[in-house]
């Protein structure tokens, strides 16, 4: 009786743990043909064309971000700017500066340049700016944005114990302390 009982606990292992029933995907485009049609009604993808500015705005956006990155790894120095130590707004002005624009240096006042945008706006090079000190009323943190995938905003900073380093700002901590965003490009 036991071994009739392990043979059928270990038939139902194996069949429970096999293939499911599998899924069928449709497509969501359709072609459709009319009888004796030359003509070709597939949907037509029309690429998005981009103007010389928004071009250039890009261009420069992805240099300023390479200028960033190369800092990556780089350990924290309270108004630091150079690859032996830097702090967060010392990275976005030596990122900036570098690429030949001229900005001021500390967090604080790098939040009264550009034009505030929406958090579900930011393209890669804006600026986000954060409260981190519990007592503290101003801002006194700042971020690059590197990336954006669709509602995951990745940006490049410094911080205290880690360095020059790329989060998220889904990252609860980051999520609870942001502020706002500019766009300075």
């Amino acid at each position: 009786m036991l071994r009739k009982t392990i043979i059928l606990l270990l038939f139902l292992a194996i069949t429970a743990c096999g293939p499911g029933k599998k899924r069928r995907t449709y497509s969501k485009t359709r072609t459709v043909s009319v009888e004796g049609s030359t003509e070709d009604t597939s949907p037509k993808i029309v690429p998005k064309k981009e103007n010389k500015k928004e071009g250039r705005k890009n261009v420069k956006a992805n240099e300023i971000i390479s200028t960033a990155l190369s800092y990556s790894g780089t350990r924290y120095k309270y108004g630091g700017t150079t690859k032996k130590g830097m702090d967060c707004s010392g990275l976005v002005y030596v990122s900036l500066k570098e690429n030949d624009i001229l900005f001021p240096r500390t967090s604080y006042q790098m939040a009264l340049e550009g034009n505030k945008i929406r958090v579900n706006d930011v393209e890669k090079g804006d600026l986000l700016f954060f409260q981190t000190s519990k007592t503290g009323r101003r801002i006194n943190h700042v971020g690059l944005v590197v990336d954006v995938d669709g509602d995951d905003i990745k940006f490049i900073h410094a911080t205290t114990s880690r360095g020059v380093l790329v989060s998220s700002l889904r990252e609860g901590y980051w999520n609870s302390a942001f502020v706002k965003a500019m766009r300075i490009l």
